[in-house]
Formats: structure tokens, sequence, C-alpha cells
């Protein structure tokens, strides 16, 4: 009797973990273009942020295109912005990773004028701790806000760092992982972006998915 009501039992508490799997799996499923959609309505808020109106009289997102290079911060593709007004390049967008946050990678936006000054970085998504390292938010601090109106001089300038490690970038109280993780990666991003931007603004790369999407739906409906 004692084997039967175990076996029993093991077998409701493997059903009743198959239905909370497929009820997981379920909601995920549901809840994953709505996520794609908030994380897309982010992107053009933040774009929109740091590149204003009068440096572009083109589509932002239209121009996505995909960028892979290893000083972005991600082995895969990366989305970028190119600006232009009177089809003259005004600004180059694009989104990075710093990948040695406190609590993982950090998803961030940069864009810089084609001198190489930054126009503004903005944070997409991440996962630090709340009251420390979340600060990287707008409606946290001020703080990314800092990064407008610099320039990287070459890899070799010592001030992109934080005021701890000798440089002009503020850190965090009790948290300083955090904004030298951003600080990196928003200079080693910014260095290539203004090396190549000549190139960047002329050169013919793989469209965007989700442009490329919205470009088919668009043809389908003319």
């Amino acid at each position: 009797m004692a084997n039967k009501s175990m076996q029993k039992n093991g077998l409701l508490l493997a059903l009743f973990a198959i239905i909370a799997t497929f009820l997981v799996l379920a909601v995920e499923a549901l809840t994953a273009d709505r996520i794609k959609q908030q994380l897309r309505e982010q992107t053009l808020r933040s774009l929109n942020e740091i590149v204003a109106p009068e440096l572009h009289d083109n589509d932002l997102y239209q121009s996505c295109r995909l960028l892979q290079a290893d000083a972005l911060g991600s082995s895969q593709p990366q989305p970028l912005y190119r600006a232009f007004v009177n089809q003259q390049p005004s600004a180059l967008a694009a989104e990075i990773v710093a990948p040695n946050g406190y609590s993982g990678a950090i998803r961030l936006l940069v864009a810089i004028k084609p001198d190489g000054e930054v126009l503004g970085v903005r944070t997409l998504e991440h996962k630090e701790t709340p009251g420390l390292g979340d600060k990287i938010e707008t409606n946290k601090s001020d703080w990314i806000y800092s990064f407008a109106g610099k320039v990287v001089r070459s890899e070799e300038d010592d001030r992109w760092a934080v005021q701890r490690d000798g440089g002009m970038f503020d850190q965090f109280t009790g948290a300083t992982i955090t904004p030298r993780a951003v600080v990196q990666a928003v200079k080693r991003a910014t260095l290539y972006l203004n090396e190549h931007s000549e190139r960047l603004f002329t050169q013919a790369l793989p469209q965007c998915q989700a442009t490329a999407e919205n470009n088919a739906t668009e043809a389908n409906y003319e």
C-alpha cells in the first residue's frame, strides 16, 4: 500500500510539474510580442531623446542596420541608426552592451556626432541592484546625462574612467562596478564609431529584422 501511495503521489507531482511548465511556456509565448513591442518603443523614445529632431530629417528607425563589431560589446550584430539632414551625415547611434555589469550585461544606446562628440547615452535594459546600480536609469539619477558633450581622444584617454580610477565620471556610493562597466563600454563604442564614422554612414549593412518586417508589411498594404 505504501509503495502504491508513493507512486501515486509521485505521478501527481510529475503531472503538476508538467502543467506548471506548460503554463510558464504559454505565458512567455503570449507576452513575447508585447515585450518586444515595449522594448522597441523604449528604444524609439531614447533615440528621440539623444538625437534631437533638428539633427535628422530621415526616419531613424527605418535607417536601422546591423553592425557586428567587438567594440560594441557583443559577438552578435547590433542595431546601428544613421541620421541625416539634407542627405548629409549628422549622427550615429548604436545599441551596445556592457558585458561586465554587477548583475550581468547592460544594454545601452549611445549616439555621437560625425566629429565624435557624444550626443547622449541611455540605458535600455539591465539587472543591476535596485537602489544602487539602477542609478544608470534616467528616472533614478541624472548620472547617465554626464556623457553628453564628451569626446574620446584616444584609446589611452584615461579621463574615461570613474573618479575612483582617476577618471572624470562619478561612481555610485556602494556600487562602483556598474558605472565602471558603463563608462568602459561607452568609451569603447564611441571610439569605434568615431574612427569608422565615414564608412558607417555609407556602407551597405544588413537591415534590422524589425525594420525589414515593417517594410514588408507596408508593401503588402500598398
